[in-house]
């Protein structure tokens, strides 16, 4: 199973979205952006895509501002819907 990672366009809403999935107690790792994917914020969360839908309802419930999620591809990484 591949990790998903959100990418994000402020530092701010990267590290909220951070203390949320923690105090969810969803496993993430803080890692910067892939290159491939465009940007504002060097920063990314990586988390195991079986948290997926905790993950896409707690961005919704609480607002976070993210560029998108992506999974890894052949080419680098793909969006993925949110």
């Amino acid at each position: 199973m591949d990790p998903i990672l959100i990418a994000f366009d402020s530092t701010q809403q990267a590290l909220r979205a951070e203390m949320l999935l923690e105090y969810a107690e969803i496993e993430i790792d803080i890692r910067p952006t892939p290159k491939e994917i465009t940007a504002g914020c060097a920063l990314s969360i990586e988390f195991p895509d079986e948290a997926l839908e905790q993950v896409k309802r707690i961005i919704a419930d609480e607002k976070v501002e993210i560029r998108g999620l992506f999974k890894p591809a052949h080419t680098g990484y793909e969006r993925i819907d949110q």
